[in-house]
């Protein structure tokens, strides 16, 4: 089966996120057909190739968003322009995930990287953060390396934006409109805060640049002839590695008026030393200088374990309608991944 051939089936094959069992059906058995013995947990598929103390994860993720407006195809139904795919996913991991298992066949065929399992786990949730690499990690075991399959022109992403999200809540005292003198009014403390919040600033990042909280969401006031005594805003900030997200949360609630709570903080940001094995071999097998993504990833939930985000396709692609693949950057895709993991091997044996 080619590249394309592949890629194709995949695209055909709907895969919104929590809905991953027939791609998984479909990776699963394909995988199965070549050699190797295939695991799953709920929609998660995953498989080693070769053994060694070294072990490092090939992932990307089997499901996609669900289609929006705009498109001039199916989304579902893949169609070839010339040669390029456009088709729900295409660019948005299904052909990381084509490259990543046509990697796996071949090095079934011809033999793994010498001193190194590779862990190849194509899995669910990724764009909700649910049931997928994250729950399957434990059962995955250790791992000395991580490469994370999503577009990214194939430069290595070395560094990742994480994401904390605080609720805030002003609290003043309700009244009349009539009689509001005196009374404090929450929109208004709101407010100020919301001016406050625009002026933060934190450490600027070498790959990522400056962190900026964005207000992403107000709401208060119960009647238009009421003193509101409440009004609540969501502050949306993109971290950057080294940012702690409870120290953050703390300088913001120090700077507000408003009760600052955090609403969610488990997107980590994530960063992996230039020197690091990994690093070194992909940037040999790209001979692309490391950059740094805004979007976070499967690999917030990786923990401490080194890893590099990149594979074919354009990030700005995503999520939009008309999503493509170039027959070009599929075959490039695959072609870098069996050099990154030789590479790999190689820079590990250097030591």
């Amino acid at each position: 089966m080619t590249p394309s051939e592949l890629l194709t089936r995949l695209v055909a094959t709907p895969s919104v996120s929590g809905d991953e069992a027939r791609i998984a059906d479909l990776v699963a058995s394909q995988a199965e057909s070549w050699g190797a013995r295939v695991h799953r947990q709920g929609h998660n598929v995953w498989f080693s190739v070769g053994s060694g103390p070294k072990r490092v994860l090939v992932n990307s993720h089997l499901d996609t968003v669900k289609p929006c407006a705009g498109w001039n195809t199916e989304p579902h139904e893949p169609v070839w322009k010339d040669d390029t795919l456009y088709g729900l996913g295409a660019n948005d991991a299904k052909g990381c995930v084509t490259a990543m298992l046509l990697t796996a066949k071949a090095l079934l065929t011809e033999g793994a990287p010498k001193g190194v399992e590779c862990v190849f786990a194509l899995t669910a949730e990724e764009e909700t953060g649910g049931q997928g690499l994250g729950p399957l990690l434990s059962t995955l075991g250790p791992l000395d390396a991580a490469i994370v399959g999503e577009p990214t022109s194939l430069k290595p992403c070395t560094a990742q934006r994480g994401m904390l999200l605080l609720r805030c809540v002003a609290h003043g005292k309700s009244g009349h409109v009539a009689h509001a003198h005196g009374l404090e009014n929450a929109i208004l403390k709101a407010a100020r805060d919301i001016q406050a919040v625009s002026a933060l600033r934190f450490p600027a990042h070498p790959l990522l640049g400056e962190a900026r909280a964005q207000v992403t969401q107000v709401s208060g006031g119960l009647s238009r002839n009421q003193v509101p005594d409440r009004c609540e805003f969501f502050v949306d900030l993109r971290t950057t590695p080294g940012m702690d997200h409870a120290k953050v949360a703390e300088q913001v609630g120090a700077a507000l008026e408003s009760q600052v709570v955090v609403h969610s903080a488990r997107y980590l940001p994530k960063g992996t030393d230039a020197g690091h094995p990994l690093v070194r071999a992909a940037v040999a097998a790209s001979g692309e200088a490391t950059v740094g993504s805004s979007t976070t990833s499967d690999w917030a939930f990786l923990g401490e374990v080194p890893a590099v985000k990149v594979g074919p396709g354009d990030t700005l692609r995503s999520h939009q309608a008309n999503e493509y693949l170039t027959r070009a950057e599929l075959e490039a895709g695959l072609a870098f991944y069996r050099r990154l993991l030789h590479g790999y091997a190689e820079e590990v044996a250097r030591g």
